[in-house]
Order: C-alpha cells, then sequence, then structure tokens
C-alpha cells in the first residue's frame, strides 16, 4: 500500500500529469525548442510538396513546357536536404532529451527513496518500487521527446494541408473538418475506459516484477522448501490474469482505433468525391487534394495510437508522481535543514561532536500501520558509555527502542535526547554518522572487500583496514581469499558465506569509529567459534561507546550495564543480570532455559 499522498499531487495529474514534468523539462528548453522549430520547417516542406507537384503537372505536363525544370529540379532538391537536415536536428534533440528526462527523473525518484523511512519499504514491495523508478519513468521520457516531436510533425502537417486546402477550396476544406467533432466525441467515450485498462495493466506488471524478484534473492529458499511449482503457478496467475487485462484493453484500443480510422476514411471518401469535379478543370490542383487527402491519413492515425499512449502514460506519471509527493515519516524540519543541511548536502561544519548520552522521556510509540501502544509513557537514561542489552523471544519487538535510538522511527509522544537534546533538533544525517549498526541478517555492496569497508569510513588508511579486520578476526577471512582484501563479494555479497559476511559487516561499522554502537543479534550467523572470537572483541570495541546490544543468547550479556526485557512488544523488566535472576521472573525462565538448552546440546555432542 501507499502512503499518504500530498495534497498537491491530485492537481499535477491534471492535463495528463504534464505540469508536473515541467521542472524537468525547463533545463532543457533550448533543445525543445530547436526541436519543435527544426520540426515544424521539414514538416513545411513536407507540405509544400504537392504544391510542386501541382506545378510539375499544371506547368510541365498540361502546359507542355520544360523552360523552368533546371530550377525546379535545384528547389525539389534543395528542399528534400533541408528538410533531412532539420528532421535529424530534431530526431538527436528527442533522443539526447529522452535519455536526460529518464535521468533526472531516475535519479530524483532514488535520491527520494533514500529520504523515505522504513515504513515506506516495509509498505511497498522491490518490485513495485522499481517498476516506478525504471518502467514509468521510461514512458515518461518517450512522452516528452518523440510523442512531443510526433506531435508536432503530424499535427503541423495535419493543420498546413488543411490551410492550403481552405486556400484552394474552402468548401471541401471545411467539409474534411467536419469529422473533427467526431473525433473529439469518440475520444471522451474511450478515455474513462483506456486509463482503467492501462492502470490495471501496470498494477499487473508490477506484481509480476515482484515475483520474478522473489524467485531470483529467494533462489536458495525455493529450492530448499521445494517451492518451485508454487512459485510457478503465482507466476503463471498473474501472467495469466495480465493477459486477460491486456487482451481485453487492447480490445478497447482497436476497437477505438477502428472506430477513428472510420472517421478519417469518411474524410479521404470526402475528398475522393469533391476532387473528381476538380480534375476535370485543373489535373494538377486534383492531384495535389489526392496527395493532402492521403498524407491526412498517417496524422489521424497517429492521433488515434497518440490519444492512446498519452492515456497510458498519464498512469506512469500518475504513479511516479505519487512515490515523489509521498511523505516520509521521519524527516527534519526546514529549521534543522537551513543550519545542518541534508542527506545529500549536509553543513558538517554545523555539525556539534557528539558524545552518546541517550534517554528517553515520557515515550509512547505505536507503528505507522499498528494500532496498540510499544511503548507507553516510558522514561529511561543511557549515560555515556553504558551497554545497554535487549533481550527477548523472537519476535517480542527487541528492535523498537533501537529503531528509536536511530531515528529509524519517531516517537508517537514524549522525546527521545541525544546528548541532553531532542533528537529532532538535528538532521538525521547528523545523528546516523555517529551511530555503527551491525544487522542480524548482514549486507554487503556489490564490489570488493575493500569497497564495502570504506562505505564505514571513506578515508581510512591502510592501517585502520588491517586493524578493525584483525579486531573481530575477520583477517582470518581475508587471509583465505585467493585476492585478498580486493576480492569481489558478489550481488549483496553473495560470494562469501553468512559468518564471513557478518564478520565483513562488523569490521565495517567498527572502521566507522561510531559513538553509539548497536548489535542486533550480530552474532546469530557465527559458529561457535567465531562467536567466542567477537564477543571477546566486543568487550574492547564498547569502551568508551555507548552500546545498545539486541541479544538472543543471554550468556552474551551478562555482563551488561543494564538489561531490558521485551515480550509481545513491551518492557516487561529491567535491571543487572544478577538483579534479574534474584526476581525469578521472566528473563529468569529464558535464562534457565536456555541454559538447560545449550547443557543438553552439549552432553549430546
Amino acid at each position: 500500500m501507499e502512503q499518504a499522498v500530498h495534497p498537491e499531487t491530485e492537481k499535477s495529474l491534471a492535463f495528463f500529469g504534464i505540469p508536473r514534468l515541467f521542472p524537468y523539462l525547463k533545463k532543457y528548453r533550448k533543445t525543445l525548442l530547436l526541436m519543435v522549430a527544426c520540426g515544424l520547417l521539414a514538416t513545411g516542406v513536407d507540405v509544400a510538396m504537392p504544391l510542386l507537384q501541382r506545378y510539375a503537372l499544371n506547368h510541365f505536363v498540361a502546359g507542355n513546357t520544360l523552360d523552368t525544370l533546371p530550377w525546379y529540379i535545384i528547389i525539389y532538391v534543395a528542399a528534400i536536404v533541408f528538410a533531412s537536415c532539420m528532421n535529424f536536428v530534431s530526431c538527436n534533440g528527442a533522443m539526447r532529451t529522452e535519455v536526460s528526462v529518464n535521468r533526472d527523473l531516475r535519479t530524483e525518484a532514488f535520491n527520494h527513496l533514500q529520504t523515505l523511512s522504513f515504513s515506506y519499504f516495509n509498505q511497498n514491495s522491490v518490485g513495485w518500487i522499481h517498476s516506478r523508478v525504471m518502467s514509468d519513468t521510461s514512458r515518461i521520457g518517450s512522452l516528452v521527446s518523440w510523442s512531443m516531436m510526433d506531435a508536432v510533425w503530424h499535427t503541423s502537417y495535419l493543420v498546413g494541408s488543411l490551410a492550403v486546402m481552405l486556400a484552394i477550396n474552402a468548401r471541401l476544406a471545411l467539409l474534411v473538418m467536419t469529422i473533427l467533432p467526431l473525433i473529439v466525441i469518440l475520444f471522451a467515450l474511450f478515455q474513462k475506459k483506456l486509463i482503467f485498462a492501462n492502470r490495471k495493466i501496470r498494477e499487473l506488471n508490477s506484481r509480476i516484477t515482484g515475483d520474478i524478484n522473489e524467485g531470483i534473492t529467494g533462489a536458495k529458499t525455493v529450492k530448499t522448501l521445494v517451492a518451485e511449482e508454487k512459485m510457478a503457478g503465482d507466476f503463471v496467475k498473474d501472467t495469466a490474469e495480465m493477459k486477460r487485462t491486456s487482451v481485453r484493453a487492447a480490445r478497447l484500443r482497436g476497437a477505438f482505433a477502428v472506430t477513428m480510422n472510420l472517421a478519417s476514411s469518411l474524410a479521404l471518401a470526402i475528398v475522393l468525391w469533391q476532387g473528381g469535379y476538380i480534375a476535370a478543370a485543373e489535373v494538377g490542383t486534383f492531384s495535389m487534394f489526392m496527395s493532402y487527402a492521403q498524407g491526412m491519413m498517417e496524422p489521424v492515425r497517429w492521433i488515434v495510437d497518440a490519444i492512446s499512449d498519452v492515456i497510458t502514460t498519464q498512469v506512469n506519471i500518475e504513479r511516479l508522481t505519487r512515490l515523489l509527493n509521498t511523505k516520509s515519516d521521519v524527516s527534519d524540519s526546514p529549521e534543522v535543514i537551513e543550519r545542518y543541511g541534508d542527506a545529500f548536502s549536509p553543513k558538517k561544519e554545523n555539525w556539534e561532536p557528539i558524545r552518546g548520552d541517550i534517554e528517553f522521556e515520557d515515550v509512547s510509540f505505536r507503528y505507522p500501520d499498528g494500532h496498540e501502544y510499544v511503548l507507553e509513557h516510558f522514561n529511561l537514561k543511557i549515560p555515556f558509555g553504558s551497554n545497554i542489552a535487549i533481550v527477548g523471544e523472537t519476535g517480542a519487538g527487541k528492535s523498537t527502542l533501537v529503531n528509536l535510538v536511530c531515528r529509524f522511527f519517531e516517537p508517537t509522544s514524549g522525546r527521545v535526547l541525544i546528548d541532553g537534546r531532542d533528537a529532532r533538533e538535528r538532521s538525521q544525517l547528523w545523528l546516523h554518522s555517529a551511530i555503527g549498526y551491525v544487522l542480524q541478517t548482514p549486507h554487503l555492496f556489490s564490489g570488493t572487500i575493500r569497497e564495502n569497508l570504506l562505505y564505514g569510513n571513506p578515508g581510512a588508511t591502510e592501517e585502520q583496514i588491517e586493524k578493525a579486520l584483525k579486531l573481530v578476526s575477520a583477517d582470518e577471512v581475508v587471509a583465505r581469499m585467493e585476492k585478498g582484501i580486493d576480492t569481489d563479494v558478489g550481488e549483496g555479497g553473495d560470494l562469501l558465506s553468512t559468518g564471513e559476511k557478518q564478520l565483513i559487516s562488523f569490521a565495517r561499522a567498527i572502521l566507522a569509529d561510531p559513538r553509539i554502537l548497536v548489535l542486533d543479534e550480530a552474532t546469530a550467523s557465527v559458529d561457535t567459534l567465531t562467536e567466542q572470537k567477537i564477543q571477546s572483541a566486543i568487550d574492547t570495541i564498547i569502551r568508551g561507546r555507548t552500546s545498545l546490544v539486541i541479544a538472543h543468547r543471554l550468556s552474551t550479556v551478562r555482563g551488561a550495564d543494564l538489561i531490558l526485557v521485551v515480550m509481545d512488544g513491551k518492557i516487561v523488566e529491567q535491571g543487572t543480570h544478577e538483579e534479574l535472576l534474584a526476581r525469578k521472573g521472566h528473563y529468569f525462565r529464558l535464562y534457565t532455559r536456555q541454559y538447560e538448552d545449550e547443557a543438553t546440546s552439549s552432553i549430546l555432542a
């Protein structure tokens, strides 16, 4: 589901949403004007060709003379060359505009996605978002370049032809123009149905893209669950619905095209009927009218296709507009941006140093799509240098506190203070630059190990990189690689094992030297020996930092300054390891059960 749309969106959808594109076209106005001017000149030559043909028949054939033939040939050839040059300039401009507008739209869409909160990505699939950024922008780029030039060529030819016909035989031209109201009526009748059909097709296309994405990214899971048949069944079901919807849309579009072509054929019939009388008097004029009549068929056919394309692209503009107008649940105020900058233009010179004190002040929170409060009037002070552990069963809601500290979500009420000030009084980037985050499911970017490490600290020296790797035993992983630190990790790090990816991501976080360190079950994906090495390193790493450790294995948090026990999304207990055991509450039961399970596994092994 999409998030709320900004009120201005509806206004931007007027006139097929074209006004929403004006800011992207403004920088190319010189190119667009040149395209239009050259297109008009080229079409002017096309309109003049039947007049040259009329002159040739009346003067050379009917007049039985060749006195001006050399000049005629020169003018005719010059006109062709001139029109070709003008068409080349127009086509070149259209191609440049298309790729440039595509680039601008995709850049803004991608950058805008970087500013949206986690809830947006939780509510919208990868396939849906991918379709907006790639497919929709491609259709829009084609509309503002090639479709616009086609409009210039065909419309100007149609208008020019009618103007010449009016000048030569006004009665015949007016008879042809009586077809235009019929075209307007047909357009009004078919518009809404075509918009609805094409919107449905685009949504189905997004769903199919999502099916493909899940089939590729989840290939291992599909094979281990032997779910190929189900995946194929879902894909076939969606593509079958796509086929049915597309066929219905094609029939509707075909009916529209046939009806419109019938109207244009009536215009041709009128020309042929009245042209017979003209031919008796002047063969050149008759030939000219025939050329215009036949030449007008293509513009009319183009109008049919263009109207359908514009209607189709309206859906693309509408969907992209909604994406670009989606407001993030977490955003900086204009005053904060003015002082501290944003993610793409940070004003680091105004950033205050972060110490690492954290405080929850009467915080209540519920997720944007939830109805129950996860936290209610929660208060907690975390002094700089504290080691806070958050424990609980799987799915208990342990990440909520961390999400609030990192400003991945905003409190529903109350404040989260960083160094005594509301986190919302400073920029998100200011806060995120001081946080090192190691996820339970590690993610590496495509590229080498070195490139992934430098995401944590682009200016890190070789000595700092080696130190970070050694601290978490990731140097052993690098040593096994043929190319060492310059080994490619593949898409998402798939060329490495899960444990290896975790060690590299751990080193990346440490390399950033964060004031606040978040470990989200960071040792859950590594073997016991590696876990022991990392756990030993953690004791050293957390010194001089505020650390929040989400842990599943309770044996790793016994030394924490404070342990928060989460159950059903709420904090039910808090205290040190000894204090919680003495209470013999939920933590005691968790710890005892886990200790017994580990002891049993050890005996069986």
